[in-house]
């Protein structure tokens, strides 16, 4: 059995690679600026994550879902949330299969179909700033995979 090790911490990249943090936190900050519900954009980069095998992102974006009060329920199903609709809004759906489409499915393109369903539930510039919430996590999953990072220790009693 093989064992995964990070190739680099966590706060080494930040400590190196400050400008690129500096601009991905900038690019997040304007996500939260723009009016988007925080528990979603939690949601959706939970999903992304998964997707893109991401164990730091997916810990450390569930320690913020659950500090903005997401329901343990939506937590334990976001990764079946096509099998669970009663448990997801419509807004939800839209926004959790348009974050599949621009991460595990981005050759195939997002169809036209289904981006009439998204901007249905995100009209105007939130369409805008829904695809760069998932472009911002999907960079964040490569970074983090690609150096292995170590999937944040939070203290269950806190």
């Amino acid at each position: 059995m093989s064992s995964i090790s990070p190739r680099i911490a966590y706060e080494t990249f930040v400590r190196d690679a400050a400008p690129v943090v500096a601009a991905l936190s900038a690019m997040s900050r304007a996500v939260d600026a723009s009016g988007l519900e925080k528990p979603l954009t939690e949601l959706l980069k939970i999903r992304a994550s998964q997707i893109n095998g991401c164990a730091f992102c997916i810990q450390y974006h569930l320690n913020i879902a659950r500090d903005k009060a997401v329901p343990r329920t939506k937590l334990d199903l976001v990764a079946a949330w096509h099998e669970a609709p009663a448990f997801f809004s419509e807004r939800e759906r839209a926004a959790l299969a348009y974050t599949e489409a621009l991460s595990a499915k981005l050759h195939e393109g997002v169809s036209d179909a289904l981006y009439q369903q998204v901007a249905q539930q995100f009209p105007g510039e939130q369409m805008a700033f829904l695809t760069a919430a998932v472009a911002n996590i999907n960079a964040w999953n490569r970074i983090a995979v690609a150096l292995r990072f170590a999937p944040p220790v939070r203290d269950e009693a806190s």
